[in-house]
């Protein structure tokens, strides 16, 4: 039953998120500028300390299409890409809350030198404007609420997990 809804789900979900990473890319003409000349290169991004409690998240495999953009593979996927893209998921929440905020996740980048190097360039150089985003649905009013929110979100996301670790450092066997 899972997989069957996992199998459903999985195309809509990353046409989705294709089409928010090039509304992002789109947004820095620079960051297409860079993915051009690697137009047919295959990204793989993966999230790297998945909570093993949670079900996987689907496989996001990317071509780099002629105009700097990214096209959704599917699950057509070749087994060897130009680049694996490996994404610090091990708080799920944390991350969606930082991306959402506008930090940069923790990534780390294997594969082809070049194609590497102009990636790792687009993940320091180019966010996502939320509240841009926002204003021009909702208004600069309720834009601006909204960010805040979220800001103090982030914040409690953050005090949580600092609280956790710290608890859990409690319950760690002594060490000789």
């Amino acid at each position: 039953m899972i997989h069957e809804l996992r199998s459903a789900l999985t195309p809509a979900v990353m046409g989705r998120l294709t089409l928010l990473l090039n509304h992002v890319l789109g947004r820095e003409p620079a960051a297409m500028e860079r993915l051009k000349p690697h137009s047919g290169a295959v990204l793989h991004v993966v999230p790297s300390g998945w909570p093993s409690l949670l079900p996987s998240p689907p496989d996001a495999v990317f071509r780099v299409t002629p105009a700097g953009l990214l096209e959704w593979v599917g699950p057509d996927a070749p087994a060897v890409a130009e680049l694996r893209v490996l994404i610090d998921a091990a708080n799920p929440a944390a991350l969606a809350v930082d991306v959402l905020s506008g930090i940069a996740p923790q990534v780390r980048v294997e594969g082809d030198s070049r194609l590497a190097g102009d990636v790792h360039w687009i993940f320091d150089n180019v966010r996502w404007d939320v509240a841009d985003d926002l204003e021009g649905l909702v208004g600069p009013a309720m834009a601006s609420v909204i960010s805040r929110v979220g800001a103090g979100v982030r914040k409690g996301v953050d005090l949580a997990v600092k609280g956790a670790a710290g608890v859990a450092g409690q319950f760690r066997p002594p060490t000789r």
